[in-house]
């Protein structure tokens, strides 16, 4: 016998998003410039073909393993919809926010959830271990950050922001 469809009910419970809603105009644009870059035949999808052209305006000559992987990041045909998608994986592909935090949390042996930005740039900037972060990069983590009157770098809330969430003032 066959099964009854019940409507407006999903087999798998499985969330919709929407991978537009993830990025802003701007973003939305330079990504679509971004992909019609790479997509050097303009067919509307990124292949081998596109990938290898790319590496090679850039002076590089990749391997067929690296291509082939690269292509099979998308699960799909990488249109400009997958491109996106792809890209959102990626940016989402940060530490879990509990790390991030506790990282930070060793510079803040009370807890506050904040610490001297001037220390923090310090160690981000010229410390003898780890990446250090160069001005252009230290810069964009400074326009988001949120360091009161004081100088006080709140990585809480930092770290929230860099996960996708709202911070309220």
């Amino acid at each position: 016998m066959p099964r009854k469809k019940t409507a407006g009910k999903r087999k798998y419970g499985r969330k919709s998003t929407n991978i537009f809603a993830m990025f802003d105009k701007g973003q939305i644009q330079e990504m679509k410039e971004a992909f019609f870059l790479i997509d050097q035949d303009r067919d509307g999808f990124i292949g081998n073909d596109d990938l290898k052209d790319m590496f090679a305006s850039l002076g590089k000559q990749p391997n067929d393993k690296l291509v082939d992987s690269m292509i099979k990041e998308s699960p799909a045909q990488m249109n400009f919809t997958a491109f996106l998608s792809l890209f959102a994986n990626k940016l989402g592909g940060t530490d879990p926010e509990d790390d991030i935090n506790k990282a930070f949390e060793f510079f803040d042996p009370n807890k506050t959830g904040k610490i001297k930005k001037a220390a923090l740039v310090e160690l981000l900037t010229k410390a003898p271990y780890g990446d250090k972060l160069n001005a252009e990069e230290l810069s964009a983590m400074m326009e988001i950050a949120n360091v009161d009157h004081k100088g006080m770098f709140y990585y809480r809330d930092f770290t929230a922001v860099l996960k996708g969430k709202e911070v309220e003032d």
